[in-house]
């Protein structure tokens, strides 16, 4: 039993309903079925052993991901925004690929051999189409996904999501068939990330069209959701930012739009109170997961939003800074340096087990514990009620004269400064105390600030020892396509070369 399962079971259940919406062009669930088999059918006569994709998200990734699965090979998508010598060497980590690539992203594997464009492979699948061959017999336990980590602080790692992982992960969360034909999921996500693998299983079993803007714009995705009535829609917070920032203040006058789901990287909390403002009649939905666990392990969902947004309650009011509580099968544990548990209210290294928990890497192995519990190397707490916080990672800890410091804490007190738009707080090297704090900070268009007004701001809110020791100002934060902070990229832009090659 493979992942091809859930298209096989949509298209049967609806046929003629649509499945996926392109640049103003339509498939039926009928259709997509027998072009996937098309498809599966090119990907099986290349005997290729991997299916390697480069390119952005629209009709040829969900083909490619259930023809993959179809042949019975993994479909790895890479990222296409990296340098020609990164992607050389991710591919080269996988054996026999069969590359499909853009046109556009060709030249970049100019060293690679037998690369099929993606205007080729759909004409070759097209033409299979009418004739395919039959599907591959699959084992459950055969790997379906491989998803390349971004490598924020190492090395990039190919993590394997084999299909029961991807199974469970599907039917534990959602109801087959759940959807109305009037049901469309917006997709924005970028191919080579777990949201974006996520969203097409979740949303064909559900019997959802899937609506795909393929190189993401704010205007573009605020129309596109009004053009095609878009029900449902998924972000990561830099998107999301941006589509604030084009509203300017509006309402966002969508009204087919009921949810709105986020995750991918920390949500600064002004940009998501603007967007509950903007979106008054969605649901927000905060999907905290890890490529390692097959996406989503745990929800803030609607009511708690809305809640939080409006309670006088500090302790309800701070649950709008949660990941919620965990998906069905999903089972938590809060561990001490020790592996200890912790108390409610203490931060501890968050690990979590459940059979769509993979924690497999390529050449590397399983870096689950002997009872099957997977470190996500995030430090956490609980509240009373059981809602879950993400203080930061472990690596990220700045350890100032032996005290423990999470860089969040410094963070989310100056994102509410009336000057501060975006801020990440990292430690440097420091002689005296080991590691000081310094804060990278990109002002508001048009505005200013003095150093020492943002450091009385933390210091009139926290300890003086969360007090940044150091304030510099830039004009972008790095980050990866899913708001994910390049933290080392931070610190080499602050750090002298020596202090650096020391670090």
């Amino acid at each position: 039993m493979s992942i091809s399962l859930i298209l096989d079971m949509a298209a049967s259940g609806h046929p003629d309903r649509t499945a996926i919406t392109v640049d103003g062009t339509s498939l039926t669930y009928a259709e997509f079925g027998e072009l996937v088999a098309g498809a599966a059918s090119v990907i099986a006569r290349a005997d290729a052993k991997n299916v390697v994709f480069l390119g952005n998200s629209g009709l040829e990734l969900p083909v490619l991901v259930f023809a993959a699965a179809h042949a019975g090979v993994p479909f790895v998508p890479v990222n296409y925004r990296l340098a020609r010598g990164q992607l050389e060497q991710l591919i080269a980590r996988t054996e026999s690929p069969l590359v499909i690539a853009d046109p556009r992203y060709v030249a970049e594997l100019a060293s690679i051999r037998d690369v099929m464009t993606t205007d080729a492979f759909a004409s070759a699948a097209r033409a299979a189409a009418s004739d395919p061959l039959p599907a591959a017999n699959v084992d459950p336990d055969d790997p379906a996904i491989i998803l390349f980590t971004s490598g924020t602080t190492s090395a990039p790692k190919g993590v394997i999501l084999r299909h029961s992982h991807l199974l469970s992960y599907v039917m534990s969360t959602v109801e087959y068939g759940a959807a109305a034909e009037t049901d469309g999921a917006l997709i924005s996500v970028p191919p080579y990330h777990v949201a974006g693998m996520g969203t097409i299983l979740t949303n064909i079993y559900a019997g959802r069209r899937l609506i795909y803007l393929p190189n993401f714009d704010a205007r573009a995705w605020v129309e596109l959701v009004r053009r095609e009535g878009a029900t449902s829609a998924m972000v990561v917070p830099t998107m999301l930012d941006r589509i604030v920032d084009v509203l300017a203040g509006e309402r966002a006058d969508v009204p087919t739009l009921r949810s709105l789901s986020y995750g991918g990287a920390r949500m600064p909390r002004p940009t998501l109170e603007a967007a509950l403002r903007a979106f008054p009649e969605a649901g927000f939905v905060n999907a905290y997961g890890l490529t390692e666990t097959s996406s989503t392990i745990a929800l803030l969902g609607p009511e708690d939003h809305r809640a939080a947004l409006d309670s006088d309650d500090p302790v309800v009011q701070a649950r709008l800074g949660s990941i919620g509580r965990p998906v069905p099968g999903i089972e938590i544990q809060l561990r001490s340096p020790e592996g200890l548990p912790v108390a409610s209210g203490e931060q501890g290294e968050l690990w979590v087990r459940g059979p769509q928990v993979s924690g497999e890497y390529m050449g590397a192995g399983s870096v689950l514990d002997a009872e099957g519990w997977f470190p996500t190397k995030d430090l956490a707490y609980t509240d009373t009620e059981g809602f879950l916080y993400i203080v930061g990672r472990n690596d990220d800890t700045i350890i100032r004269g032996g005290e423990n410091i999470a860089p969040a804490e410094i963070e989310d007190v100056l994102v509410h400064h009336p000057m501060v738009r975006s801020v990440v707080v990292v430690g440097i090297p420091d002689d005296h105390w080991g590691e000081a704090i310094a804060a990278a900070v990109v002002v508001e268009p048009g505005m200013s600030v003095d150093p020492e007004e943002l450091r009385t701001y933390v210091r009139e809110r926290l300890r003086g020892s969360r007090t940044p020791d150091r304030v510099i100002f830039l004009d972008d934060l790095p980050a990866t396509a899913t708001g994910k902070i390049l933290r080392k990229n931070v610190v080499s832009s602050i750090v002298e070369p020596t202090a650096e090659s020391r670090a």
